[in-house]
């Protein structure tokens, strides 16, 4: 966002350096509210194989992370479960303890959008 002050004189009493500034600070306080910004987050697209037994409890792990499960399929090594994360929901992976057990033992993603 740029704000120009356009329209300003000089006043010996009323105009100082703070005056500029405070005006500058109210001018870009009223065009971000005009503005009407969003927030925007990485998402990434996930891919996890995990055994059978498993995918309700990896199912029920990304929706708690604001997942939105896509699709899965059967395939040689289990239950592929595509769903697309938020990337800020993602970092609980690397210290995840069930990934040293029996489980999810393949994770792919790569980022799909940010919205």
């Amino acid at each position: 966002m740029k704000i120009t002050l356009t329209d300003g004189s000089y006043h010996d009493v009323d105009s100082s350096e703070m005056a500029f500034k405070i005006a500058g600070s109210i001018g870009f306080k009223e065009g971000f509210k005009k503005a009407k910004p969003v927030l925007l987050e990485p998402i990434m697209k996930v891919e996890v194989v995990t055994p059978e037994e498993y995918s309700g409890d990896v199912i029920g792990d990304l929706s708690r992370r604001r997942g939105q499960i896509l699709g899965m399929e059967e395939g040689p090594s289990g239950k592929a479960i595509a769903s697309e994360v938020p990337l800020s929901e993602m970092f609980w992976l690397r210290d995840h303890r069930a990934l040293d057990e029996p489980g999810p033992r393949d994770f792919h993603d790569g980022i799909r959008q940010i919205r």
